[in-house]
């Protein structure tokens, strides 16, 4: 599976919850390459339990934002979490995309992923689009 990410920005899948996680799970990070190519990208994917506290998740998306990985993988990282909590984890991967790495995002509540995206990948045709106006984001994790 080819899939080119934006650099700098929080990228959500949107779709049914089987397909997320199959595109999740077929990811290599092995495979990661940059845009041209050429040499390959380093890859964390930051994950949890439902049992791992607030402190602990956000010093895994620390660790992703101060680290050497080009390209953070979040797959269900607030499993478990209250609404306010998950929308703290989730409020935190800006700070990676920021400090310029490529962020992919499958939560289980994709409404509030979105609410920190820059765009979405549509399972299960795998395009990477820009983000449409807040108003229709409920219409696509339908």
């Amino acid at each position: 599976m080819g899939l080119r990410l934006p650099v700098g920005g929080v990228t959500v899948l949107v779709g049914p919850a089987g397909t997320r996680a199959a595109t999740m799970a077929a990811l290599d990070p092995g495979s990661a390459r940059c845009a041209g190519g050429h040499a390959s990208l380093p890859v964390v994917r930051l994950t949890a339990t439902p049992g791992d506290d607030v402190p602990h998740r956000l010093a895994a998306v620390e660790q992703a934002r101060t680290g050497t990985a080009s390209v953070v993988l979040v797959d269900h990282l607030t499993v478990g979490l209250a609404a306010g909590d998950r929308h703290a984890v989730l409020a935190a991967l800006r700070g990676v995309a920021g400090a310029g790495r490529a962020v992919l995002v499958d939560d289980g509540d994709p409404v509030a992923a979105l609410s920190v995206a820059d765009g979405l990948l549509r399972t299960p045709e795998l395009v990477v689009e820009q983000l449409p106006d807040s108003d229709q984001l409920e219409q696509l994790v339908g």
